[in-house]
């Protein structure tokens, strides 16, 4: 195999990082270190440090690029595909004959096209679920779309999904199991095996990559964690740019003394050298799973929240995952005991839009009422919205949920039309915003961002209109991040508007107040 670069790294954080940028690769902000006291995507913390400096440091920390265009995108969409969903089940055994796969209808480009009817920029396909069945015709499984008889056995659903997001603008996500239940079956997963030196790709008999130039990598892993590398490394360089790759941490249903310690930093900088931007999600270092499945975020959602190292690099929370307030000063002080570093780590809040995140035929979508809630409390509470629209036996998004896809996005624009401080005329004072409308506007509907380029600042602040020759609150809030909206108990006509910060870690910078009369 000729070999273009070898990147040797050792099990160390430090030196995993030391090596990729001798190499000109670079894994921040997985495990970027912060300047001297500067600002940064990550910032230690000790348990001597007082609540004073606490809060100076958590006012330090800044998102990296492709955290910002993460956050921009405010909802993505995710697909749960594969022979479970000819199986009946959410979860699989590893054992499912490949021949049970059989979307003879398969049509990607109506999936791209549902999904960018309903307002999505960016697509996650389940490329590998526990089960272990790969959707594309991997050199390192049989349990694969290659052992169905499913178009001829050429199949590649992986393949067709890329391509037809790209044709209609929507972005590229990949989710590739952690778990593994067919490698399980095999005795790769959970084996034992001590980590040792892998050199990835490693090449079969017949791999028609032979002899080619081709990037390589020395890293530390388990024989599963090669397993998972080998894989990766087809996925992030045979199929187009990959804009995220989405991991949790589930371990697969084996017996409880066997555990497969995952090789969380050689997977990382694998995706860091090939597809550096790409975000990692949510077992990641760019984005954390909020914290339940049904698309919820927090009252106040911090970005800036305590962290801790795990096993190889993984970046875990410092509180428990559910805890209720996760970057207030009360909670910074809870984990300085615990926590290793302040870290901007934003939400993502997962649901499908039907009770499974596989296609049943007796299930049926959520309402548009309960989607337009869900999209409230959490594009609305400084996260990002990760629906799940799971195709069916056909190969096809159903035709109730294409429908709710468009109905919800009309339901959205209907809930926020047209910006009415479009025009206004700003005027700004220490800590407070105030708009001018020129005219008298009905409001029911704010909708704020602050410049979180320069973090995460704003701990309280309350929307006022003058009413009477007086200023009234009409709403208020702690968390305001990079998109918070708030719906008004009724609505309130005013010619100005302003919105005044009332408690704030660092001089902060309200990025949009907008305001909106709905048509609902």
């Amino acid at each position: 195999m000729a070999v273009s670069r070898r990147l040797f790294l050792t099990a160390t954080t430090a030196t995993t990082a030391t090596a990729l940028a001798a190499s000109g690769t670079s894994l921040a902000p997985a495990h970027a270190a912060p300047s001297a006291g500067g600002p940064a995507y990550r910032i230690p913390i000790s348990p001597g440090d007082s609540a004073e400096e606490l809060v100076r440091k958590a006012s330090l920390v800044r998102p990296t690029q492709r955290q910002l265009a993460w956050q921009a995108l405010e909802k993505t969409a995710f697909l749960h595909f594969g022979v479970n969903t000819f199986t009946g089940l959410e979860w699989g055994s590893g054992e499912e004959d490949p021949e049970l796969f059989q979307p003879v209808g398969l049509d990607t480009d109506q999936w791209a096209r549902a999904l960018r009817d309903g307002g999505f920029k960016l697509a996650i396909l389940t490329v590998k679920h526990h089960d272990g069945f790969v959707l594309y015709p991997t050199r390192y499984t049989d349990h694969s779309v290659a052992s169905s008889s499913w178009a001829g056995g050429r199949g590649d659903v992986l393949r067709s999904f890329a391509d037809s997001m790209r044709r209609h603008g929507i972005k590229v996500g990949v989710y590739v199991s952690p778990a593994d239940e067919n490698q399980f079956l095999h005795g790769v997963y959970a084996n034992g095996s001590p980590r040792a030196e892998h050199t990835v790709p490693a090449l079969v008999d017949g791999d028609g990559r032979t002899g080619r130039d081709l990037p390589a990598f020395t890293l530390p892993a388990t024989d599963y964690g090669a397993h998972m590398l080998n894989q990766l490394y087809e996925v992030l360089t045979e199929y187009g740019p990959v804009d995220e790759v989405w991991f949790d941490g589930a371990q697969g249903h084996i017996p409880p003394d066997k555990v497969e310690k995952y090789d969380w930093d050689s997977w990382y900088a694998l995706i860091r050298a090939l597809a550096p931007d790409a975000t990692i999600a949510v077992s990641g270092p760019d984005v954390r799973w909020v914290g339940n499945e049904g698309g919820l975020a927090r009252e106040d959602e911090w970005s800036v929240v305590p962290v801790k190292e795990k096993e190889y690099g993984r970046t875990d929370y410092a509180l428990a995952y559910d805890a209720p307030d996760q970057g207030s000063r009360d909670a910074l002080l809870k984990a300085r005991e615990t926590a290793t570093h302040l870290q901007w780590w934003p939400a993502e809040c997962d649901v499908s839009i039907r009770p499974g995140w596989f296609y049943h035929e007796d299930q049926q979508p959520k309402s548009v009422e309960q989607l337009t809630d869900i999209w409230f409390r959490s594009v609305g509470r400084n996260s990002v919205l990760l629906l799940n629209i799971p195709p069916d036996q056909r190969g096809l998004l159903p035709d109730a949920d294409v429908a709710r896809l468009r109905e919800f996005r009309e339901r959205v624009e209907a809930e926020l039309p047209e910006d009415l401080a479009e025009g206004a005329r700003v005027t700004h004072g220490p800590g407070v915003r105030t708009l001018d409308l020129g005219r008298p506007v009905e409001v029911d509907r704010v909708r704020l961002a602050e410049d979180v380029r320069r973090g995460q600042q704003i701990e309280a602040y309350v929307v006022e209109a003058e009413v009477d020759g007086g200023w009234t609150a009409v709403a208020g809030q702690g968390v305001m991040g990079a998109s918070r909206i708030l719906p008004l108990p009724a609505p309130v006509t005013a010619r100005r508007w302003r919105v005044r910060i009332t408690a704030s870690r660092a001089r902060a910078r309200v990025a949009a107040f907008r305001l909106y009369r709905s048509r609902i």
